[in-house]
């Protein structure tokens, strides 16, 4: 696992990498999203009671539905989500460096952050939203995999 994490760059001497301009796109929108949403998340996780009296009054004074429904979860839902944010991003990360391994670590990430809210919020389903935003990343990201190793 070392090496495929290892320094960035292809070994001295060996071709210049050729990663196609949609696996960069789509590897930096990944990075810069997940990254953010780690990092939030963590906060959130952290200062659960201080963030759900913010966001009452935020909801209140501008009207905002559903969000109710995040502050009467638990800083557990916060910590989970970063984790597989983190491994989001991880996956992104290996895709960049063109390997296979990353799409797949990728793709189960989406999955679980799919299902995350509908264990800890007790959905009946996912949202409609969050399957096809991650549904179209995973599709783009497979069109990429003949270039991965």
């Amino acid at each position: 696992m070392e090496e495929e994490f290892g320094t960035p760059g292809p070994p001295p001497g060996s071709p210049p990498v050729n990663r196609p301009n949609l696996l960069m796109i789509l590897c930096i929108l990944t990075m810069v999203n997940g990254g953010l949403t780690l990092i939030s998340s963590i906060f959130v996780g952290a200062f659960f009671e201080q963030f759900v009296a913010i966001a009452t009054d935020f909801a209140e004074k501008f009207k905002i539905p559903g969000l109710e429904m995040i502050t009467e979860g638990r800083p557990l839902f916060f910590f989970v989500n970063a984790i597989l944010y983190a491994v989001s991003v991880a996956g992104a990360v290996l895709m960049w460096r063109l390997k296979k391994t990353g799409f797949h670590i990728y793709t189960i990430a989406q999955i679980l952050l799919i299902l995350a809210p509908i264990y800890f919020f007790h959905l009946p389903g996912p949202s409609v939203f969050d399957i096809l935003l991650s549904g179209t990343f995973v599709l783009l990201y497979s069109t990429q995999l003949k270039v991965m190793t």
